[in-house]
């Protein structure tokens, strides 16, 4: 293992014995990259003492952990049921034609992410899409390309 792991042992050490951490661990871990390697994984399992296969149970579990980078600018649109009632697939679909990137894929480029979640909690003002941690709603399809079309106009410019 020639990569460089030990911002995973650093997390792996600060919870050195305590039981029923792992996710914890996982979460930590994620953070210094933004997603989980493969061999952070193995280092992961071997330092816990279970299994590898159990570790990626738990990662495909839940719905927070991911295996593959994400882009610079994760691109989230609201599915919960305010927004769904004003057009929640509409705005995906914008993103999804102004990207070139259907839901859950990242632009070649890695600048952009796409992601459908369950509810971003700003019902008031739905439909709604984060990019990054900054909230945009009462969309439309045309407002929501603007939107976009702004962010690729700024990475562009950079």
């Amino acid at each position: 293992m020639d990569q460089n792991l030990s911002y995973v042992d650093s997390v792996l050490d600060r919870f050195q014995g305590r039981k029923g951490a792992l996710i914890t661990i996982l979460q930590q871990v994620q953070a210094e990259k933004g997603f989980l390697e493969e061999q952070a994984l193995e280092r992961v399992a071997k330092r816990v003492g279970i299994s590898t296969a159990r570790i990626y149970g738990v990662v495909t579990f839940y719905a927070q952990f991911r295996l593959t980078p994400i882009g610079k600018n994760l691109v989230r649109v609201c599915h919960g049921t305010a927004c769904h009632v004003q057009n929640a697939d509409g705005i995906t679909e914008a993103v999804s034609q102004e990207l070139h990137i259907e839901n859950g894929e990242t632009t070649p480029d890695r600048l952009f992410t796409l992601e459908s979640v369950a509810c971003l909690g700003c019902c008031s003002l739905a439909p709604v899409i984060m990019v990054g941690e900054k909230v945009y709603g009462k969309l439309s399809t045309d407002r929501v390309r603007k939107v976009i079309k702004e962010y690729k106009k700024k990475e562009k410019a950079q």
